[in-house]
């Protein structure tokens, strides 16, 4: 069975616990990390064995049960923020597996707002209107979006607003079933090969919380693009829900701004600096680079806020 979920689970980060290990330690590491969870067996097993562990729709890890003939396949948690059912669907496409999805929105084909926030990059900022939005699209009714960084003229289902999600309130709030706001910050990442993912969290987290950023308010981590198979900094993107975001040495060189350079880093990939110019990049025009290259045992770091 593990041979063949393979194709589906390639871009996903194995995490290979001694024989032994219990259940409920797999499950723990597994929502530690926010690792997709495969149980191959019982769906009550599996119920049960996440139960202690399961808090939030929004950050609670992906969890799929497979049958053991590999006939069905269920997503149990996190359908929409965590992927779950998009999973689902690339097990059926590896194994045959039938999906049993039963979130409402997709068994209806109708609009999701917190499956929209993800495939655009948006934080939440008033969850209570997820449920608000789907009510309304499952019966029918045409969902209108707004894209403004003003309220809206007329109420609306969903506004794209500018505005930081702290200051989503009063006549913000009432414009719209749910705001939506795009993430604040690029974070820009240079490794040696091999670095563990837990390395590259725990000194990526620390440059953050010196700067007083909260990883949430980050869009995506960007690299040169020798790096898109680097193991840690693909657990990285899967642990923290954010795309992994490549850019050739070529472009790197072309990014606009003042940043440190390095004959060693040029020789080694081409370009002079890989974390400043990247998070520059990946924030778009006129972003501002607010946390310079910050560097131990060979990890730098540094991030570029977007232009409003």
């Amino acid at each position: 069975m593990a041979e063949r979920l393979g194709p589906a689970l390639s871009g996903h980060e194995a995490v290979v616990h001694p024989r032994h290990t219990s259940a409920a330690d797999v499950c723990k590491s597994a929502f530690d990390e926010k690792a997709a969870l495969v149980f191959i067996g019982a769906t009550g097993i599996a119920v049960r064995s996440i139960a202690p562990l399961v808090k939030d729709k929004l950050t609670d890890p992906p969890v799929i049960v497979i049958d053991e003939l590999g006939r069905f396949v269920i997503p149990l948690l996190s359908g929409h923020v965590g992927g779950a059912n998009e999973l689902a669907r690339d097990i059926f496409g590896a194994i045959g597996a039938v999906p049993v999805i039963t979130t409402a929105t997709d068994i209806s084909e109708a609009f999701s707002a917190d499956l929209f926030a993800k495939e655009h990059g948006l934080t939440i900022a008033n969850r209570e209107g997820i449920a608000r939005v789907a009510s309304s699209s499952l019966e029918g009714k045409p969902v209108t979006i707004c894209i403004k960084d003003y309220p809206p003229r007329d109420r609306v289902d969903v506004l794209v607003s500018d505005d930081d999600t702290a200051q989503v309130t009063g006549s913000l709030k009432d414009s719209a079933s749910i705001v939506l706001c795009p993430k604040k910050y690029a974070i820009g990442i240079g490794c040696r090969r091999g670095k563990a993912f837990e390395d590259i969290r725990d000194f990526v987290s620390a440059v953050l919380a010196d700067a007083g950023i909260d990883p949430k308010d980050a869009g995506c981590i960007a690299t040169i693009d020798i790096k898109k198979d680097e193991a840690g900094l693909k657990t990285l993107s899967q642990a923290w829900r954010m795309p992994l975001v490549t850019f050739d040495a070529e472009v790197l060189a072309k990014a606009e701004g003042n940043f440190e350079s390095s004959q060693t880093v040029l020789e080694h990939v081409g370009v002079d600096n890989v974390c400043e110019r990247a998070s520059v990049l990946a924030a778009g025009p006129g972003a501002n680079l607010v946390v310079r290259k910050t560097a131990k045992d060979g990890i730098t770091v540094a991030v570029a806020q977007r232009a409003k």
